[in-house]
């Protein structure tokens, strides 16, 4: 996924790599061009322009002009700013809580979250030994219900559902049902929206109202570009957003919506 905004950051830092002396236009010039490869990239517009504010106001000082090989030092600059951006390490889940610790997965239609649901599933009960109970409380996607059923048996997870009007009162029921049977962790996958609008916004609100989740995973389609960062910012005002997931990242994706839902949430990125 980030392997074009690499190649295209390699070949433009290349150009000042092994210059003796830099000046503030070169600088600006080769930063112009760090600006395009993120543009490029689909990093959204006002988090390139940060971004390239702060290596200018670090690239511009005196530890760079007068390193002895400033070339190498704008490189350096360049790759800390990155790295603060995306994060410095790997943030694990957080299942701190007295069990089941609830997970909710929140996002817009089509990002992949009931998918996602399954393969977290699996990898909590394979790598991490949980007892998992998976619960939809999407009630707008007629087959998610059933698609969560598929995935949650072919992870070996149980899987809850009952016939409600209001996800709110499945979840609660999930909750409760995992309690019973001393589970680990609850998954819940909910309804999506094409937008993110006002009556998804507060039937998230009420479900995590209701059941205190100690995960709030914003799923995100790294393929979505430019339209991210909207969509990143809607949720994160919204919810309390404890990490973001990236999916579709084997597509084109070309590591946009990675930085541009990072620099959006505050929040880190805990699974590709």
């Amino acid at each position: 996924m980030f392997q074009q905004l690499s190649e295209q950051l390699k070949t433009t830092l290349h150009k000042i790599r092994g210059r003796g002396r830099l000046t503030e236009a070169n600088i600006a010039a080769a930063l112009r061009e760090v600006r395009i490869a993120l543009l490029q990239a689909d990093v959204a517009l006002e988090v390139t322009r940060d971004f390239i504010e702060q290596v200018k106001t670090r690239a511009v000082g005196k530890e760079v002009l007068n390193s002895l090989s400033p070339g190498q030092a704008v490189i350096k600059v360049v790759k800390q700013e990155l790295t603060a951006l995306m994060g410095e390490a790997n943030a694990e889940l957080n299942l701190a809580a007295p069990p089941p610790a609830v997970i909710l997965m929140a996002g817009l239609q089509g990002v992949g979250k009931t998918t996602t649901a399954g393969k977290l599933a699996h990898w909590l009960k394979h790598k991490h030994r949980k007892k998992v109970l998976a619960a939809s409380v999407d009630l707008l996607r007629p087959a998610a219900a059933e698609q969560l059923n598929l995935l949650a048996a072919a992870a070996g997870v149980e899987f809850f559902t009952i016939a409600a009007r209001e996800p709110v009162e499945i979840a609660a029921a999930a909750v409760a049902r995992a309690r019973n049977l001393s589970m680990d962790v609850v998954l819940l996958d909910t309804a999506g929206r094409m937008h993110a609008d006002a009556a998804m916004m507060q039937e998230l609100t009420r479900l995590h109202t209701a059941t205190r989740p100690v995960e709030t995973l914003f799923v995100a389609d790294s393929m979505s570009g430019q339209d991210a960062i909207r969509s990143a910012r809607a949720f994160a005002e919204a919810l309390p957003i404890t990490g973001v997931v990236l999916t579709k990242t084997d597509g084109d994706a070309r590591g946009g919506a990675a930085l541009s839902v990072r620099a959006a949430t505050g929040k880190p990125i805990k699974f590709l």
